[in-house]
């Protein structure tokens, strides 16, 4: 049985209090920011100054 690769993939993540970090979907390269503080988070995708999602280049490498 293959290993499948997971559907989205952090690439950053900062915060004490709170916590931002930024998702990756690895079928679409979409990114998207999550922020979380106590018991409340939300998801958006994250967009260009004109309005377009951000969009990686496929497929995301791993950071050595």
């Amino acid at each position: 049985m293959s290993k499948k690769e997971p559907r989205f993939k952090k690439i950053y993540s900062d915060g004490a209090f709170g916590s931002n970090e930024i998702w990756v979907d690895t079928q679409t390269g979409v990114n998207y920011l999550w922020h979380v503080a106590g018991y409340a988070g939300g998801l958006t995708p994250l967009l260009n100054r004109d309005g377009t999602p951000v969009v990686s280049r496929l497929p995301i490498k791993d950071e050595e």
